[in-house]
């Protein structure tokens, strides 16, 4: 299969960074090496390689059957998207400007282009879909993701900039990221040599 690194939509090109071989398929260990280059610990990227790809590989496989590798198909990324989520990507997984900026008006409200972690809470709070069947596992999800994301790119003050979350919605913000805990993790070998 051809290789769809750069992905053909907005959240294609947040998922296929963790196609770490680029085949369009993601499994549990690419999820894992994915989440390790990001800067998250062993367990953490361990528990989400098999949290995300256990929940993803069925709906991102329509019509075929279960596999314990649980791959996840990047193009088909879009089946993935799950309710209690704040809608900015469409169902086609295109990125949605005005529901991404709603996240801000509605939740910024220490700070107009960041999010504080409680405020993250409140966000996820408001999101929850009565009418989401996935229930549990989708606000789970939206949990995780939303906290790891607070962990990995709050800034000195605690803060989850506007432009940090544009980043990730649309996955340029992670190659970004690698680069430079990678060029980090250099020089500390470099100094001490």
């Amino acid at each position: 299969e051809k290789s769809i690194q750069g992905g053909d939509n907005a959240l294609e090109k947040h998922v296929a960074f963790f196609d770490r071989n680029g085949d369009g398929v993601i499994y549990p260990w690419e999820t894992y090496q994915g989440f390790r280059a990001l800067g998250a610990g062993r367990l953490q990227s361990a528990f989400a390689g098999l949290f995300i790809n256990m929940g993803l590989s069925q709906k991102t496989r329509p019509g075929k059957g279960f596999s314990l590798l649980f791959p996840v198909e990047v193009k088909n990324s879009r089946f993935g998207i799950h309710g209690s989520d704040t809608d900015a990507y469409d169902k086609d997984g295109r990125f949605v400007e005005s529901k991404f900026e709603e996240i801000f008006k509605k939740h910024a409200h220490t700070h107009q282009n960041a999010l504080t972690y409680k405020e993250i809470h409140q966000l996820l709070k408001t999101n929850r879909d009565p009418k989401d069947y996935g229930g549990w596992f989708h606000r789970i999800s939206a949990f995780i993701e939303w906290t790891v994301l607070h962990e990995l790119y709050q800034d000195k003050n605690g803060l989850l900039t506007k432009e940090t979350v544009r980043g990730v919605y649309d996955g340029s913000i992670f190659k970004q990221l690698e680069k430079q805990r990678s060029s980090s993790s250099r020089d500390k070998k470099q100094n001490l040599r």
